[in-house]
Order: C-alpha cells, then sequence, then structure tokens
C-alpha cells in the first residue's frame, strides 16, 4: 500500500463533518460551521493537530445523536433541504441512502489500513 495521509481518527473526523453536513445543515438548514474545516477538506478533517481521539469520537457521537433526532422528527423521508454543492433539494431519504455508502466506503478504507498494520486479509 504506498504511503497515505488517511489515518483511522482522520475517518471518524470526516465522518462527523459528514453526518453535520448533510442532516444539520443541508435537512435541517442550520447556519453552522464546520467542526474542523471551512469547506469539508478532506485533509484538513484528518489533521492530527486538530483534535485529540476523546475529542473526535464525542463530535462524531454528537453529530450522529443530531441526525438520529432530525429523523426521528422528521414528518417523514419525503422532508426535503438544500444540498449547495448539487444546487438542488435532496430528501432525507436521499440523505440517509448517502451515508449508508459513505460510512461503508469509509469501512472499507479502515479494513485497508488496518490489513495494512497487520497483514491479514478476508477478516
Amino acid at each position: 500500500m504506498p504511503p497515505s495521509t488517511l489515518t483511522l481518527l482522520g475517518l471518524v473526523r470526516h465522518m462527523a463533518e459528514v453526518e453535520r453536513t448533510w442532516f444539520r445543515k443541508v435537512i435541517n438548514g442550520e447556519d453552522i460551521p464546520l467542526v474542523w474545516s471551512d469547506d469539508n477538506d478532506y485533509q484538513v478533517a484528518h489533521d492530527a493537530s486538530k483534535s485529540s481521539r476523546s475529542e473526535a469520537f464525542a463530535a462524531w457521537q454528537n453529530e450522529v445523536e443530531h441526525a438520529r433526532r432530525i429523523v426521528r422528527e422528521a414528518e417523514s423521508l419525503d422532508v426535503t433541504g438544500y444540498q449547495p454543492r448539487w444546487s438542488e433539494q435532496v430528501s432525507l431519504r436521499l440523505v440517509v441512502h448517502h451515508l449508508c455508502h459513505e460510512y461503508a466506503r469509509h469501512n472499507g478504507h479502515a479494513d485497508f489500513l488496518r490489513e495494512g498494520i497487520d497483514g491479514v486479509t478476508g477478516a
């Protein structure tokens, strides 16, 4: 595996930003800054100087709690919010689906990182 700045902690930070962006900013329309970056820059989210492990996990758990509340309180999965990157309205259903894909991808990245450390495949 080639050298990379990707870390497990960076993935946790990135997913906190993803949860915050999609659920709070897009669906809920909250005007809040991101946790570690101005524009969900993947590299900034991986900067080890940005937070400790406990701070990163606490931020991620906080965003997951917000997301669950937003989903629980929504009238339906047809509720929409504006996604500025795409310049269009997106449904809560699409957001939940997108987050499933996001977690699947990044769990795969985490597995590659683990494999690079212990060499075990198919675990």
